[in-house]
């Protein structure tokens, strides 16, 4: 057998990355990769126990030179307007306990009727038309919806926005955010937004942050902040429900246990972040020289955090961890990471998923999607499905 060797994945190639982590886990945990092609060296963690000790040791692994593996990783010289993302404690600690006032779970439940309604009517029209596109017809603009909500966007504003949205994100991808005219319209659009919530604040995100005013947060940094929400809140949950949408069908066992006792939904949600992933890693810049599995990263050198690797290590979840399991009793997963950078969204996505798998299984119980002609989104970080043919029929 030869060496197993980490290929960064995108687009056709995120299909089936499983395999090549499995490797990675049992015979090079701690893998070096070699500069080649956009990127430098780097170091990447396949295995549970090292990928959830990095990621709760800030001052070792730190996030303030980038999540990516390219030397420079976008977003990390922004000044004021630097998103918390690239932040460590205590700097970090301090945004956070500011922006995590509108991200409690009493409040993101607040969103639930607005969610359900806006799920249902979509999955209604695909029912009508019996077969469409999965991705288009309801798991991309839903989250796009929820970011809108969240940042206090006018529904007739809405529009426009989810047509932002969808540049930036896919720009993003590309670790090309610059180059898209979107970033410039929704930035002038956010900078507007908050000049008017300064003397008619509501509800959302935005009017909390600039009532607290300059002393605590810059204007900017709110204008960083509107951005990293629409980087952050859209592909990932599209991934979560397109790669939970693929194992309920080709799991219709466990699809069957889901109809029979729908109580275990909340329960499976948390199985199926943990298979899908979304975010399959993000790097870190090691601050000084670290011992990992017997190997020493050097400081200054990147370490990509393999969150899709590491959720599926046996080590961690048992001789299944591989498959499919509705019913299974999680402990701990790394798709929101851990600790202090843990997914300031993660309660808003794990709502998503529920309402929208639930409406999906109550209304087209014998649904099922082509994993085979569905097509991936481009980028290095995020798996996500860019279409997903289905059916009301299996």
């Amino acid at each position: 057998m030869s060496a197993p060797t980490l290929e960064l994945r995108s687009g056709e190639s995120w299909r089936d990355p499983f395999p090549m982590y499995r490797a990675l886990r049992d015979h090079d945990p701690v893998h070096r990769v070699e500069a080649g092609g956009p990127t430098g060296s780097f170091w990447f963690l396949s295995r549970f126990d090292d990928v959830f000790t990095a990621v709760r040791d800030t001052d070792t692994f730190s996030s303030a030179h980038g999540l990516t593996v390219d030397s420079d990783s976008p977003g990390t010289q922004m000044g004021d307007a630097t998103p918390i993302v690239f932040m460590d404690p205590p700097d970090h600690t301090t945004m956070r306990r500011l922006v995590g006032r509108g991200f409690t779970p009493r409040q993101v439940t607040e969103l639930e009727d607005g969610i359900r309604t806006f799920a249902v009517e979509r999955i209604e029209q695909l029912r009508s038309d019996g077969s469409g596109d999965l991705i288009a017809g309801l798991f991309k603009p839903l989250p796009s919806f929820v970011v809108a909500y969240y940042l206090g966007v006018p529904p007739e504003d809405r529009v426009r926005f989810d047509g932002w949205t969808e540049q930036i994100v896919a720009a993003a991808a590309q670790g090309n955010i610059g180059a898209t005219e979107g970033i410039a319209d929704l930035l002038g659009y956010f900078s507007e937004l908050i000049e008017k919530r300064r003397t008619d604040p509501g509800d959302d995100m935005v009017s909390q942050l600039v009532q607290l005013g300059e002393d605590d947060v810059s204007i900017l940094w709110v204008l960083g902040f509107a951005f990293t929400m629409v980087t952050g809140g859209n592909d990932t949950t599209t991934g979560l429900l397109g790669g939970s949408a693929v194992l309920l069908t080709e799991h219709r066992d466990e699809r069957r246990r889901l109809l029979d006792d729908p109580g275990l939904l909340p329960g499976a949600v948390e199985e199926f972040l943990r298979l899908t992933s979304p975010v399959q890693g993000l790097a870190r810049t090691a601050t000084r020289d670290v011992e990992v599995g017997g190997t020493v990263v050097p400081a200054g050198d990147k370490v990509l955090l393999g969150y899709g690797a590491a959720n599926r290590d046996e080590r961690e979840f048992g001789p299944t961890a591989e498959a499919l399991d509705v019913d299974r009793d999680i402990a701990r997963h790394l798709t929101f990471g851990y600790g202090a950078h843990h997914c300031l969204g993660a309660a808003a996505a794990r709502l998503q998923a529920r309402i929208a798998l639930e409406e999906l299984l109550a209304r087209c119980p014998d649904f099922s999607v082509d994993a085979a002609a569905g097509e991936y989104a481009t980028g290095n970080y995020v798996r996500r499905h860019l279409s997903l043919p289905f059916s009301t029929q299996s």
